[in-house]
C-alpha cells in the first residue's frame, strides 16, 4: 500500500483527492498548508506528495523548496496539483524540485498514474 501525502488549503479538494487515492488502495495523509505538509512528510515519509501551490502560511513552492533541500525529505517525490498551469508555472515548479504539475481540474487517472510511477 502506497502512502500518499496530499496538501491543499481546500477541504473539498482534500476530500476529493483522498477519495480517489483511497479507492486506488492508497493510505492517505492530509495537510492543510505547506508547514503542516513538511512536518507530516518528515514524520510519515510518504511515497509521494501531492502539493497545492496557492495556500496560506507557506505556499507550495516554498514547501517544495524546503522538502527538496532537507536531507530527511529530499528523496520524496513532489507533484504539484494546482489551478496554476501556465508554462512559467510548470518551469518554476521544476526549479523548486517538483517532478510534475497536474492542473486542476484533474482526472482521477492524472493522480493514479503518478502513484503508479513511484
Amino acid at each position: 500500500m502506497k502512502k500518499i501525502l496530499i496538501c491543499d488549503d481546500s477541504p473539498t479538494e482534500i476530500i476529493n483527492m483522498a477519495k480517489i487515492l483511497e479507492q486506488a488502495g492508497c493510505q492517505v495523509i492530509k495537510a492543510g498548508n505547506g508547514k503542516e505538509a513538511i512536518k507530516k512528510a518528515k514524520k510519515y515519509r510518504p511515497d509521494l506528495i501531492f502539493l497545492d501551490i496557492v495556500m496560506p502560511e507557506m505556499d507550495g513552492f516554498a514547501a517544495c523548496r524546503e522538502l527538496t533541500n532537507s536531507p530527511e525529505t529530499k528523496n520524496l517525490p513532489v507533484v504539484f496539483v494546482s489551478s496554476k498551469g501556465q508554462k512559467a508555472d510548470r518551469l518554476w515548479a521544476q526549479m523548486q524540485g517538483a517532478k510534475d504539475l497536474i492542473q486542476k481540474p484533474y482526472q482521477d487517472t492524472d493522480l493514479i498514474n503518478h502513484v503508479k510511477a513511484v
